[in-house]
């Protein structure tokens, strides 16, 4: 069996046999044994799970402890399937089995406190030891290709599961799916660079370069995405969560139901505790689940996923969290005014607060693909608002009405600020858009490293150049929500090292109006601005290279300075001292000797610059 049906027949059992996993609390008796999981799953497959499981579960630990604690577990399982069934240690839930294993090892960090406790209290110490991991740096044997395509010829089996091992590791909570449909990706690109029994391809390098985005991007997409749901549950709680995908779900599946679609809001809610939790086991499960719900309930959900669920369980759910929304009911009202004329609708809120609020972002979600979740998320608590100012005692008649004008406003508005946005991309392309992000991003948030602010802002220019070109329909939903997620790896940043009292308000207080808040921040009146050294501006000679990329990468890093000195600068004193610098740097790169050319106009253009500065 290779290692491509090994990694499909792992999801599309494992999966399956996931639903009958027993949680520690729940009784175990009837529930599938670790043999029968053996025998179903066959031992390399059970092998791979093993060591998914060891790696996310001790992230300090080495291969080697990981790969020996599976192979201990494959041989219980296969001692099991084979005869010993009856024994005490194969009535075990596989949780408890995993667990006793990692206590069994020696000089394990971190995990003396955990195996000290009992069940189900050491299965929570175990998931509180996880962390998410800090980037990953994929275990390519680069730049010695050949010696990559050497040892992959040799070992090729240990070097797929050494990087299922450092997948694991160093991303403790990523579903199985996820991480077994990167090994897919990463067999892949090492039989089409190392030729498989053809021997290796030509230009290997070249190869590995062209091959190694395809499968460390999704990966880290994955993993973003997977980190910031999870940070949007810790940070604004379950209910705005279980809001973000009402919205999302209603889009996709406008003809469901509202009692359907609010199942399945309830179910990927759960989930995602569970996957935020790291219960590896759970969160298979639970996945499961929904698309066994989804894919038997397609004829009342969307007739745009029957392709989806006819994909093996690996491309299932991926597949259907990015196929296109399904097409409105022909009969839909482009309007929901039953929510603000129908006499009773005060006597409703105040009876089922959060069900009626429920069901009016689901009617509007349905309605408006067009627009984002997020923003979704701020119509409803705008309808919110209204409400519980128009249905209290003594409020006027026609209070209700105000609410079309105000959501016309909103959605203008937002609609605007994108607009203007696209505007200024396609006026002025990648490199000078991101130079106008820097120049605001630096002045709202000067704390953040030069290397902070260049990586933030190319990722909002990248949105940029994704969305602009979309038509107006496309346009919100795909800035907005890819926009979220980079101003929710700012807030990260913030909870981690915090940035300062304006940012700390912004992903603090509203998730759904994030976005508005820090577009609203200005220049950061906390901040002392940096004092002039000798050192601050340092003009050598790599000014002259011709890499553009290198040079404006160089000229980025001086405009973040300077706006760090001068937070208060003009747009014309930056004008002034830009063309000032240009002028400086094409005569040095000219003179035979630019170094010495810059060590002695450096100083010069610092002095102008300061009395430009001052003026």
């Amino acid at each position: 069996m290779n290692w491509r049906t090994i990694i499909y027949v792992v999801l599309l059992v494992s999966l399956t046999v996931a639903k009958a996993l027993p949680r520690t609390s729940q009784n175990v008796e009837g529930k599938t044994s670790i043999g029968q999981r053996f025998s179903q799953l066959h031992e390399n497959n059970f092998k791979t799970i093993a060591l998914i499981m060891f790696a996310q579960y001790v992230p300090g630990g080495t291969f080697e402890r990981a790969a020996g604690m599976a192979e201990r577990v494959t041989a219980l399982a296969r001692s099991c399937a084979a005869a010993a069934r009856d024994s005490p240690d194969c009535l075990k839930p596989l949780d408890r089995i995993f667990f006793d294993t990692i206590c069994q090892e020696k000089n394990l960090p971190r995990i003396a406190d955990c195996c000290a406790k009992e069940d189900p209290e050491r299965n929570d110490c175990f998931l509180s030891l996880k962390n998410f991991s800090q980037g990953f740096i994929p275990p390519l044997e680069r730049p010695d290709a050949e010696a990559a395509c050497r040892n992959y010829s040799q070992h090729q089996q240990p070097l797929t599961a050494y990087f299922t091992y450092e997948v694991s590791r160093k991303h403790p909570f990523l579903p199985a799916p996820t991480i077994l449909s990167v090994t897919l990706r990463y067999e892949e690109m090492m039989k089409r660079c190392c030729g498989g029994a053809e021997g290796p391809s030509q230009h290997l390098e070249e190869c590995f370069q062209t091959q190694a985005p395809k499968v460390v991007k999704p990966l880290r997409e994955d993993a973003l995405r997977q980190e910031h749901t999870c940070g949007i549950l810790k940070k604004f709680g379950e209910r705005t969560l279980k809001a973000l995908k009402l919205t999302q779900i209603s889009q996709k599946f406008p003809k469901a139901d509202f009692v359907t679609v609010h199942k399945l809001v309830i179910d990927v809610a759960d989930m995602y505790k569970d996957c935020c939790r790291g219960d590896t086991l759970d969160c298979m499960r639970d996945r499961e689940d929904i698309l066994q719900y989804i894919c038997s309930n397609q004829h009342i959900l969307s007739s745009k996923i029957q392709q989806c669920c006819e994909q093996p369980l690996l491309q299932r759910s991926e597949c259907i969290v990015h196929v296109e929304n399904d097409d409105k009911p022909a009969d839909l009202s482009p309007q929901v005014r039953e929510f603000i004329e129908d006499k009773g609708i005060c006597e409703r809120f105040a009876q089922e607060k959060d069900t009626h609020l429920a069901r009016f972002l689901y009617e509007y979600s349905r309605r408006h693909p067009e627009f984002s979740a997020q923003m979704h998320l701020r119509i409803g608590k705008g309808y919110e608002d209204l409400l519980q100012e128009c249905c209290r005692p003594g409020a006027p008649s026609g209070c209700l009405s105000r609410g079309e004008e105000e959501l016309r406003k909103h959605i203008y508005e937002t609609e605007s600020v994108m607009r203007t946005s696209c505007d200024i991309y396609n006026e002025k392309g990648d490199y000078y858009f991101q130079n106008e992000l820097l120049m605001s991003f630096t002045k709202k948030m000067p704390q953040l490293t030069s290397a902070e602010l260049i990586k933030f802002t190319k990722e909002m220019t990248t949105i940029g150049s994704k969305c602009c070109q979309l038509g107006q329909d496309k346009l919100l939903p795909c800035a907005e929500e890819n926009l979220d997620l980079v101003l929710g790896e700012i807030c990260r940043r913030h909870l981690a090292d915090p940035i300062n009292p304006g940012v700390c308000r912004c992903c603090s207080s509203s998730y759904a109006f994030r976005r508005p808040c820090i577009g609203k921040l200005e220049v950061d009146e906390s901040y002392v601005p940096l004092a002039l050294t000798p050192g601050m501006f340092a003009f050598h000679g790599d000014l002259c290279t011709t890499e553009e990329e290198k040079l404006q990468h160089r000229k980025q890093e001086m405009l973040i300075t300077l706006l760090k000195y001068k937070p208060q600068i003009s747009p014309e004193q930056l004008g002034s001292v830009t063309a000032a610098f240009s002028a400086m740097r094409e005569r040095c790169c000219g003179e035979a000797n630019p170094e010495a050319c810059f060590l002695k106009e450096g100083p010069e253009l610092i002095k102008r610059s300061e009395k430009m500065l001052s003026a």
